[in-house]
């Protein structure tokens, strides 16, 4: 009956030990996120958890081995820059997180998807700088981030002239072309326009920037 009892006690205190030892739930929603080669990994806290510290580590695919990602161990921040740790756009990268809860509970791992710089950061549309005068307006375009603009010697830009009637014209810059000047447009008339960056190695664009518009003089 001792012998029963002991055990019974000892597995009593094993239960209370496994549950102080389980895991916490894992982060969700792990994703990359990236715009002109600028790489953030963002993550959702796991539910009902506060005061949790992340561990981030990355890796190229196909390659064994996990790496910690310097200034994302032990943060309270949901999310990590991977812009130096992702630069080569000809690789595939994954990136993982795990909670942790001190003094030691800790969850799984939460693995992001597969992540390409070159097919799955999106471009920035352009800024455009508008001169208007009698004799017509000049456009000039302010490109995207010196990022892109390394990465991608072979950058095209598209200029929407949008009328009043919602009828456009477009026309075709090249990333040495310094302005594009329309002429011939109505007087007192009222035009909108747009821009967008295309990679044409890539069949890739961005969205178009947003309307300036304006009424000639």
């Amino acid at each position: 009956m001792t012998h029963l009892l002991l055990g019974a006690v000892l597995l009593g205190n094993l239960g209370v030990c496994v549950t102080a030892q389980v895991m916490l739930a894992p982060p969700v929603q792990v994703k990359f996120d990236s715009v002109d080669y600028k790489t953030i990994l963002h993550w959702t806290p796991p539910t009902n958890s506060t005061s949790l510290q992340y561990y981030v580590q990355w890796k190229i695919y196909g390659e064994p081995e996990w790496l910690d990602v310097d200034g994302c161990q032990g943060i309270h921040k949901h999310h990590c820059d991977l812009t130096a740790m992702t630069s080569d756009p000809r690789e595939w990268y994954y990136a993982r997180v795990h909670a942790s809860s001190l003094p030691s509970s800790k969850s799984a791992w939460a693995l992001s998807p597969r992540f390409s710089p070159r097919w799955d950061t999106k471009i920035s549309a352009p800024v455009l700088r508008l001169n208007i005068s009698e004799q017509g307006i000049v456009v000039r375009v302010k490109p995207p981030r010196l990022l892109v603009r390394k990465m991608h010697s072979s950058l095209h830009y598209k200029i929407y002239l949008i009328h009043i009637s919602g009828e456009e014209e477009v026309f075709e810059m090249d990333c040495c072309s310094k302005k594009l000047s329309l002429k011939e447009l109505n007087h007192k008339a009222k035009y909108c326009l747009q821009a967008q960056t295309m990679i044409p190695l890539q069949a890739k664009s961005s969205a178009r920037s947003s309307l300036k518009c304006f009424n000639m003089l």
